[in-house]
């Protein structure tokens, strides 16, 4: 059955166990979470030796793995089988890996807990692979977190591990590492280490021992930009201007000349609704609430005048009445002129 990761983790801490465990998609966080408390909890210490077993998905074959799963325990209740990096079993995407995949599903061996670790992938949904572990599996997707859920997660994270955030402090955090989940759980860990049982962790605690290691993108920027957030658009070109050579100038202009030009498009627009405009811009359905949420903030007259002026910064970005200014004034003079300030 597909399931959420966290209702996987809950049953497993109730030691509620599934003979077939599929674990895939991009937020490896959850992949892990869950591979690591069954590796953990399925069996106690001194039956792992025998009945543990961690294999790596480049290394073997489904005929292989499965006839390790197919082993009965030795003096234990149930085996263990875990394939980590699953994305790479070499016949997994082969009509006879999936064949034994699919049969091996229907009937599992209830003393064996088989996991595949499947990272930064998703099976075919329209395969017949999918459909079977959909029904006979635990199948879970393991999706990137939206930043405006950030939040929650480190709350509950903080919660469930005894920590107290100051609302600062959680801000502060969503800023300085943004939406990779691995890395937000050992930075809280470390946190918790250097404060006093009943002190709560404040925002100049995450400035102290985090510092700021997130990596923005010029989509982010677009959001940002399109919400008129004036700080955080500073704070992202800021980090563009630290890494030149990572964030050029000219492609970060031209991306956002294409995104107020498509949402001045949208608003001559005869279908407004998200899929139309996903239709008549050519975006996804996801990428069109930008655009949705960008029509709200800006109407056409100021839109014509925010093209012209990320014209005139193309023009200074490549050396044409420029003076001396240099990439971040042009970037900081565009952003201030965008947001309207």
């Amino acid at each position: 059955m597909a399931t959420t990761p966290q209702d996987v983790l809950k049953a497993i801490k109730a030691r509620q166990f599934a003979p077939l465990y599929f674990l895939q998609g991009e937020e490896p966080y959850f992949i892990d979470a869950i591979t690591d408390l069954i590796e953990r909890t399925a069996i106690a210490e001194h039956e792992r030796g025998f009945n543990q077993v961690v294999m790596y998905g480049k290394d073997q074959d489904m005929a292989r793995i499965l006839t390790q799963a197919k082993r009965y325990p030795m003096m234990a209740e149930r085996q263990v089988v875990i394939v980590k990096e699953a994305q790479e079993i070499p016949n997994l995407n082969q009509a006879m890996g999936q064949q034994l995949l699919e049969a091996y599903a229907k009937q599992p061996l209830p003393s064996t807990i088989l996991v595949f670790a499947h990272k930064n992938k998703v099976l075919d949904g329209r395969k017949n692979l999918a459909k079977v572990l959909e029904k006979q599996a635990v199948l879970v997707l393991s999706e990137k977190i939206k930043d405006n859920k950030l939040p929650d997660w480190i709350m509950g994270y903080a919660r469930d591990n005894g920590m107290s955030l100051a609302p600062d402090a959680v801000q502060a955090l969503a800023e300085a590492i943004g939406t990779d989940l691995s890395r937000m759980a050992n930075e809280l860990d470390k946190l918790s280490l250097n404060v006093s049982a009943g002190e709560s962790i404040t925002a100049p605690m995450v400035e102290r021992f985090v510092g700021f290691s997130r990596e923005y993108t010029v989509w982010e920027l677009q959001r940002t930009l399109a919400a008129r957030n004036l700080s955080k658009s500073i704070k992202i070109i800021r980090f563009f201007a630290a890494d030149a050579k990572a964030h050029p100038i000219i492609p970060t202009i031209s991306v956002l000349f294409s995104f107020f030009s498509k949402v001045l498009v949208a608003h001559a627009s005869p279908d407004k609704t998200e899929a139309g405009l996903a239709r008549i811009l050519g975006v996804s359905p996801y990428q069109a609430k930008d655009y949705v949420a960008a029509m709200r903030t800006f109407q056409p007259n100021h839109l014509h005048y925010i093209i012209e002026q990320i014209r005139l910064a193309d023009c200074r970005s490549k050396g044409i009445d420029s003076g001396l200014m240099s990439d971040l004034a042009i970037m900081e003079e565009l952003v201030a002129a965008i947001i309207g300030v």
